[in-house]
């Protein structure tokens, strides 16, 4: 017999043990199966379980565990990423904590540090993930920089240099001046701060007394002037352009140019083009040739000589040289630097004026400091070359996106690429395999001897070679993942056998990062995209649609979730709740009710064990003859049907409403309640044939049930009788041949009947203890021969006093609806005051339809949907469906009393 409760925290870790002494997550190379593969996205190194990965890592155990249980030879290939910048700040706090640096250590000896932390420390989120019921192939655990994936990397370096698509440049980076090292825009976190934006007046030169307005929020870049720019066709400035101002404060002559980045309706229509500190003066200075000046070292100070670099003729490559920076700025950190020059324009007379101005400014998510755009030598990857064939495998159709509108936003990021900037300055990371001669000259090979030798070839004697410091951009063996993983570029069976993968389940966020880069690499070195499919999920945020955050305290902990409700509870409320398209507003209450769900299973399940209910080998379900179990053998077919549809096109949410509504409601709710007179009856046979019909349809949900509730449907099937794990077990497949659509259609009407009669109970508050009776109007053959059969199933059940077929008028004070092939008529004068119902009715109606006009007051407001937050505007139209929803019922509700 079952525990009288069920205990998520016993039986969770019993089962995972099960599961891998069993070996059941493992793929097969050598099976005759077909192969279902899913990546795992590699959550960092220092990582700890959030609600993201709950969500991500449950979906994607969902479809393993569906599939597998489908026969497939199902692989979920795990791993971690070394997660570069993160490690390393965690190591050097850790360093710092016993008054030791990076430096002072140097590079082997704080690799080995890393090292040892990872293997201490690095495995937290695997660990958590196993706690979440994520039944990936831990055998095959990868991690970024372990050496097979190491040459990998090593390999595709290489072979991209020598077709000429990586390559060294001198670009604008996001420089990170506390931590030292370029970062990928994934890694700026753009901040709204108060500022101002400052109006300054350059002289023109050779008119004396005539000047151009421009307008920053960065004074102290104006010293790295190169130019100012106007539109082509604004009046104003047509006879100025290809004249010449004078650059305060520094003395430089800059042009005027034409182009169209300036717009005459944002301020003065004049800016200032400082391309070595603006990615789009960047993009300004290319397009009309204009010298690049560096006006701030490494830790954004300002500079004792600015570092210029003119372009060649030609456009081939840059020309260096060097100007003064004016004494009074040299060593002056930049926001500094900023004060002295806003007061030495103002002394000259030169600031027009200065507005306040809230605006953006991009901060680094790890150090918290401004970002810089830079000006520095790294390593960058020919992303436009690459792209083309990423973007044409998307539109014919190679991968397809789910939901199908984030392939625009694909389209739009890969059409628009930059050079990938895909090196840092950091230690911890693929280091670039790359080596430099005494002359600067370049090496570019796989291992060191391979370099020395092709220098020995180009110098003709043995030189001195130092390999480049830095260490490739994370992405870049993430991009690599789907192959690297599998033992590329060896010439394995698992790569000929698991690449491509099925599906890749991910957030929008990265979808340009990792998603674009992998199908980039995967095209250009296998040949194929790397998956069929990319299935973007929504974010996971709080009740109220704000997105989760320390800073809020709104964050929920999907560990102290699951200790408290159990896993299941939240792997079923995260896949309930993922719908497509649709943020996810969590509440802990949801959870709670679907913890519920589990409770409502385990009880019935006991009830059955309390009945004599109990697995008869061989049992055939076609065989059953009474119309109840002919019933719900159907809709066990139905719902197996609903729920492997909505799992093979992606839609969680659907799957989960079918398996709550069929275990729920009609497995608990109604084919229980309408077996029990036959378990306490006399008749033998139809006894045997219920226990045998509730045990069998028992354990078709907990099948269904598995990929959503693991740990619930397993401990269930192992103390209900069943062979083996259920994890193994073979997927119901749904069998139109078991479908009594005449029996269906009369338990149904049963159903609805009884439904009816008990929502309206509800609505016009009648007491739960009443015995009131029935009468039914107009009734068909169908509904006087369903009546006759269960008169006392539907007395029971709807506590009725009597159910009486009549054609005449309602009496007075009756609530009357309409189901097939009859009309409920409901005499309730005697029960409760009609006339009170009904003012209350329309009471509530009024006051539902007076909070729906200011909601839609406030939604017409441009002035408020301009300044509200999206979620509080998420919430008013939830705030107003949900009043609709009510008021709609509450119509009903008074139509039925007439």
């Amino acid at each position: 017999m079952l525990d009288k409760t069920f205990s998520p925290a016993e039986v969770e870790p019993k089962h995972y043990k099960r599961w891998e002494e069993a070996n059941a997550f493992a793929a097969h190379v050598d099976s005759d199966r077909r192969p279902y593969v899913i990546m795992m996205p590699p959550p960092n190194v220092t990582g700890s379980l959030h609600m993201g990965h709950a969500l991500t890592f449950t979906l994607q155990d969902v479809l393993i565990r569906f599939n597998r249980m489908r026969g497939l030879d199902a692989l979920w290939q795990p791993g971690q990423d070394h997660a570069g910048i993160a490690t390393q700040m965690v190591v050097e706090r850790n360093l710092a904590a016993e008054g030791l640096t990076r430096q002072g250590l140097g590079r082997e000896k704080f690799l080995e540090v890393a090292w040892e932390w990872k293997e201490k420390s690095g495995g937290t989120i695997s660990r958590q993930l196993r706690t979440l019921g994520a039944s990936a192939d831990w055998a095959r655990d990868r991690f970024t920089l372990d050496e097979g994936l190491n040459r990998a990397v090593r390999k595709v370096f290489v072979d991209l240099y020598r077709e000429g698509l990586i390559y060294r440049d001198k670009r604008l980076v996001n420089w990170d001046p506390k931590l030292h090292t370029a970062i990928s825009d994934l890694e700026v976190e753009q901040k709204e701060v108060n500022g101002n934006l400052w109006h300054f007046r350059y002289p023109i030169d050779g008119e004396e007394g005539r000047f151009i307005t421009v307008a920053t929020t960065r004074p102290e870049t104006m010293l790295a002037d190169t130019a100012v720019a106007v539109h082509p066709e604004d009046e104003r400035y047509k006879d100025l352009i290809g004249r010449k101002v004078r650059l305060p404060l520094v003395g430089r002559l800059i042009p005027i140019v034409a182009d169209e980045y300036a717009d005459p309706a944002t301020g003065s229509g004049a800016v200032k083009i400082t391309p070595a500190h603006d990615f789009n003066d960047f993009e300004v200075g290319r397009r009309h040739g204009l010298p690049l000046i560096n006006l701030l070292d490494r830790d954004g100070r300002i500079l004792e000589t600015f570092e210029c670099y003119a372009p060649k003729a030609g456009g081939a490559g840059l020309d260096a040289f060097a100007e003064p920076v004016p004494e009074a700025y040299r060593g002056l950190d930049r926001f500094e630097a900023r004060k002295r020059v806003v007061a030495d324009l103002e002394a000259l007379g030169l600031v027009e004026k200065i507005d306040p101005h809230k605006h953006t400014v991009p901060h680094g998510d790890r150090s918290g400091v401004v970002i810089e755009p830079w000006l520095t030598d790294q390593w960058y990857c020919d992303a436009r070359t690459l792209a083309k064939p990423a973007i044409e495998a998307v539109e014919r159709g190679r991968t397809v996106f789910v939901p199908r509108q984030w392939e625009n936003t694909y389209f739009e990021w890969m059409r628009n690429i930059q050079p990938w900037c895909i090196s840092r300055q950091l230690w911890w990371g693929h280091q670039i395999p790359a080596w430099f001669g005494p002359d600067g000259k370049v090496f570019v090979a796989e291992t060191e001897e391979q370099a020395k030798a092709e220098a020995h070839a180009h110098y003709g004697r043995d030189e001195a070679l130092t390999r480049d410091p830095d260490v490739l951009d994370t992405w870049f063996s993430s991009a690599l993942w789907p192959f690297s993983t599998l033992g590329w570029p060896e010439e394995l069976p698992e790569v000929k056998r698991y690449y491509p993968g099925d599906v890749l389940v991910t957030g929008f966020d990265i979808i340009f990062f990792w998603v674009a880069r992998m199908m980039m690499m995967g095209l250009h070195f296998m040949g194929d995209v790397p998956f069929r499919t990319v299935y973007i999920h929504a974010l996971v945020r709080d009740e109220k649609g704000a997105k989760m955050s320390k800073s809020k305290g709104n964050i929920i902990d999907p560990l102290e979730v699951t200790a408290q409700y159990g896993t299941d509870a939240l792997r079923f409320t995260l896949a309930a709740m993922a719908a497509q398209g649709r943020d996810i507003k969590l509440a802990v209450g949801r959870v709670e009710g679907y913890r519920n769900f589990a409770t409502k299973l385990w009880n019935a399940a006991r009830f059955t064990q309390m009945n004599g209910v109990e697995r008869v080998a061989g049992f055939d379900p076609s065989t059953a003859r009474l119309t109840v179990n002919r019933w719900i053998v159907g809709s066990v077919q139905q719902a197996a049907a609903r729920v492997t549809d909505a799992l093979d096109a992606y839609k969680f949410n659907e799957a989960a409403a079918a398996l709550y509504g069929f275990a729920w409601n009609t497995f608990c709710d109604w084919y229980l309640e309408f077996t029990k007179p036959i378990l306490n009856g006399e008749d033998e046979a139809a006894k045997a044939e219920t226990r045998a019909t509730t045990a069998w349809v028992l354990d078709r949900i907990l099948h269904l049930l598995h990929p959503l509730m693991p740990f619930l449907t397993e401990e269930l099937h192992e103390k209900l009788g069943g062979q083996g794990l259920l994890i193994g077990a073979a997927w119901p497949k749904a069998d139109p041949g078991l479908i009594d659509a005449a029996a269906g259609a009369e338990m149904d009407w049963v159903v609805d009947l009884i439904s009816t009669v008990r929502a309206i109970r509800a609505e016009m508050n009648v007491p739960p203890s009443a015995q009131i009776p029935l009468i039914l109007r107009d009734a068909g053959a169908d509904a006087r021969r369903f009546v006759a059969t269960h008169r006392d199933l539907i007395l029971r059940l709807a506590r009725l006093s009597d159910i009486v077929l009549s054609d005449g008028e309602p009496p007075k004070g009756s609530a009357q609806a309409v189901i097939p092939g009859a009309t409920l008529v409901l005499p309730l004068a005697d029960f409760i005051d009609v006339e009170t119902e009904k003012q209350r009715l329309t009471k509530d109606i009024a006051r539902l339809d007076q909070e729906i006009a200011k909601i839609d007051a406030k939604l017409g407001n441009p002035q408020f949907v301009e300044r509200a937050p999206e979620e509080v505007i998420e919430e008013q139209r939830d705030r107003r469906a949900e009043a609709e929803a009510a008021a709609a019922k509450l119509r009903e509700a008074l139509k039925r009393l007439g």
